[in-house]
């Protein structure tokens, strides 16, 4: 039977979601408890890809085993078994034709600026202490609605077949001692959150005019964009699916 786990976790101390060789990550650490505590080895399939040092408030996976008898109860036995570092929220039944990848519609991220130091925020936001403009990162925050091909902003020498991208929300607002920028594709390319954000600080910092990201992104050169700013200040914040999905069972 196929179920799906949602869960967060602060990524402060993790290389990252998946597996990788002498790095411990969030996946790693999530399949040893689901396997000890299920009394089989049990593999996840995550919603994406999260790098070293990024946050999750909501990420998904799958995962196949012969049955759970009581869902509730698994997940106060996860909860105790993980480090305060991972929380998991529901453990559901889903279709068995499910893909917590392949059927995810959209998600949406938030990136934490600063403009003042404060040590509660060191590890989750990242500090600028120049001025910046909010109204010229808005605009060109606008324009990455109106692209698709966002090569420009992906990670180099990566085995992507696409960088299409359908950017359904970017805006940035205050929120109480917080700048947040927010935003919403139906997918991302490695890396290109931070690299938006990166050039849009740019923007705000009067370095380029909000039009110079229509040149960036037709350009499809990333070292034409902006430098990509710190993991610590990423958060994926949401994965929508379709209800057929996440629709509870039982």
């Amino acid at each position: 039977m196929r179920y799906f786990v949602e869960f967060s976790y602060l990524g402060r101390d993790y290389h990252g979601w998946q597996n990788q060789p002498n790095a411990i990550t969030v996946q790693e650490v999530l399949e040893k408890a689901f396997s000890t505590l299920l009394r089989e080895p049990v593999a996840l399939v995550g919603a994406g890809r999260t790098d070293a040092g990024v946050h999750a408030k909501q990420m998904y996976a799958h995962f196949d085993v012969e049955g759970i008898e009581d869902l509730q109860r698994l997940v106060y036995r996860l909860n105790a078994f993980l480090p305060e570092e991972i929380a998991v929220h529901d453990v559901f039944e889903v279709p068995a034709n499910s893909h917590a990848r392949f059927d995810a519609e959209e998600r949406s991220y938030e990136y934490w600026v600063v403009q003042e130091k404060n040590p509660f925020y060191t590890d989750f936001a990242h500090y600028v202490k120049h001025r910046l403009d909010i109204d010229r990162m808005n605009r060109a925050a606008e324009l990455l609605l109106q692209f698709e091909d966002f090569e420009c902003f992906s990670k180099s020498n990566t085995d992507v077949k696409t960088y299409l991208c359908d950017v359904k929300k970017a805006v940035w607002e205050m929120k109480d001692d917080r700048l947040v920028f927010t935003i919403t594709a139906d997918r991302f390319l490695r890396n290109m959150v931070r690299a938006v954000v990166g050039t849009l600080l740019e923007v705000g910092m009067e370095k380029i005019g909000p039009s110079d990201v229509k040149s960036i992104i037709n350009s499809k050169n990333r070292s034409n964009a902006g430098p990509s700013v710190p993991a610590k200040g990423l958060y994926l914040t949401s994965v929508l699916y379709p209800k057929k999905i996440t629709k509870k069972h039982g």
